[in-house]
């Protein structure tokens, strides 16, 4: 189908992590001109037009989590009736971990023009600063706060072959890191990139027991993580003895047995009651 005619459109616009040397722009356009601007926060958002010296000259209105559902309807209906709705987040591209999916598809829907203004985005940032492998890579939020989730997230990553990257508070993530040595193990290698791109960027690479002892000193700012990912396993595996360490290590990290027998069963391509039954006699020989 083609775009309503006479529709408005839904500009989703990346903003700066930190420096505002890296608006670009056509964002600087777009904050000038646009009818209304849907803001994660608008006095952020007031502070990032001021510094870039723009004087946003439409309607302001806040989008977060909490109102994000209840603003949709005004939101699409501002776009139908053909004004240029604005997204921005506080930091990088709406959407990713942040409000903006749901009013694409709302908009979407209704098959009304949604564009986007690139720019800078913490996800790529730091799978480019991390040092490790990074032509195949898996984007995962936050990790789940609760101890024992958490760790049931990472036992899903023991035999994931492609990075990951994923946000974590500062307050956390030294107990996110040392939940990763005990169920990805000390010597898997990663990245922690904290402030990117501000005056205070750092990160720091090295395998994860190394990053676990450096973010216990303790962590501050904005975070991203980057996991190298698992080494292959081999598609023609003659031993299935040489596949029960990785499902241990996976109902160690709180995944149930059969679940994580099938998920390694299919990742070296062998038959998942043929592993269970190796598994399971591999525990009864135990001393």
């Amino acid at each position: 189908m083609n775009p309503v005619s006479g529709s408005g459109r839904l500009l989703l616009a990346a903003t700066p992590l930190g420096n505002t040397g890296d608006a670009s722009a056509r964002l600087l356009d777009a904050l000038a001109t646009a009818d209304m601007i849907a803001a994660e926060d608008t006095r952020r958002l007031r502070s990032l037009a001021a510094g870039l010296g723009v004087a946003p000259s439409g309607r302001i209105v806040s989008f977060y989590d909490a109102v994000e559902q209840a603003r949709l309807p005004g939101l699409v209906k501002a776009v139908r009736g053909g004004a240029t709705v604005l997204l921005v987040t506080d930091a990088g591209m709406p959407s990713v971990s942040d409000p903006g999916y749901r009013l694409v598809a709302a908009c979407v829907a209704e098959d009304l023009p949604v564009s986007c203004l690139p720019g800078p985005s913490a996800v790529t940032t730091a799978l480019a600063l991390s040092g490790v492998p990074c032509d195949r890579f898996c984007f995962d939020g936050f990790p789940p706060r609760k101890p024992g989730e958490r760790r049931r997230w990472l036992a899903g990553l023991a035999s994931e072959t492609r990075a990951c990257v994923f946000f974590e508070s500062p307050h956390r993530v030294a107990a996110t890191l040392a939940d990763a040595v005990q169920v990805l193990g000390p010597d898997r290698r990663g990245a922690v990139c904290r402030q990117l791109t501000k005056s205070d960027e750092q990160v720091r690479r090295g395998t994860l027991a190394e990053l676990a002892a450096w973010a216990a000193e303790g962590v501050g700012g904005e975070v991203t993580v980057v996991l190298a990912g698992a080494e292959p396993v081999a598609a023609e595996v003659t031993d299935l003895g040489e596949l029960v360490p990785a499902v241990r290590q996976r109902v160690a990290g709180g995944q149930r047995l059969k679940e994580a027998v099938a998920e390694v069963a299919e990742a070296a391509a062998v038959s998942k009651k043929a592993l269970y039954d190796a598994v399971l006699a591999a525990r009864d020989s135990t001393p």
